[in-house]
């Protein structure tokens, strides 16, 4: 279901993952606590979103989760999950914490995200958790707006504080990880070092 915890990644040079310096501060493998605890910080957002706009109309529910279906099952993936060193292990579908069964339709991009990508990706985010709270905003329903505010900003610093402190993915500018953890894990994964050398120096 997830990738063997005692074996290194795809990308990783080591033959082993005993004595890595990045062993115990970054999440090089995710297990079933992982995805748990990753849908138990966001899901009270969308329960509470989708039953708030529910309430208002099932119509303005459906574009909602036609979107959110399209962009964490298509778009993210293109965009943010491409450039994840998780994306370039063998199979067909992402087996990590947060995007778990998405399908992998592109190749994999090692390095950073371009502008337009970045655009894209905070852009569709934005959409998704603004749109219910316009609408709440919209309607004057302020319990609406107190339980989902708090919820998706509780679930914002949970992410921040327990996810993207120790989140591989480099490339996302959620990304919390310092210099040192970073280039700690650089070292052990050359084929990702490079491409981010090689972007920073400025020849692509």
């Amino acid at each position: 279901m997830f990738l063997d915890p005692n074996k290194p990644i795809a990308t990783c040079s080591r033959a082993a993952c005993e004595e890595c310096p990045v062993f115990d501060t970054l999440h090089c493998h995710f297990h079933g606590k992982d995805l748990a605890m990753f849908l138990a910080i966001v899901f009270p957002s969308f329960i509470i979103g989708g039953v708030g706009v529910y309430r208002l109309s099932i119509w303005f529910l459906v574009p909602w989760v036609i979107f959110i279906l399209s962009y964490f099952g298509l778009i993210e993936i293109r965009v943010m999950c491409s450039h994840c060193p998780h994306y370039a292990e063998p199979g067909n579908s992402l087996k990590c914490w947060a995007n778990y069964g998405s399908p992998k339709l592109w190749r994999y991009r090692p390095g950073p995200m371009s502008w337009i990508e970045k655009a894209i990706f905070l852009a569709g985010l934005m959409l998704i958790f603004g749109y219910p709270l316009i609408l709440f905003l919209m309607g004057a329903k302020w319990l609406l707006v107190a339980l989902y505010g708090l919820a998706v900003l509780g679930a914002y610093f949970l992410m921040r504080k327990r996810m993207c402190s120790q989140c591989m993915n480099f490339a996302c500018p959620l990304n919390l990880v310092d210099e040192g953890g970073r280039k700690d894990f650089l070292r052990q994964n050359p084929q990702i070092g490079a491409a981010w050398t090689f972007e920073r120096d400025g020849e692509v």
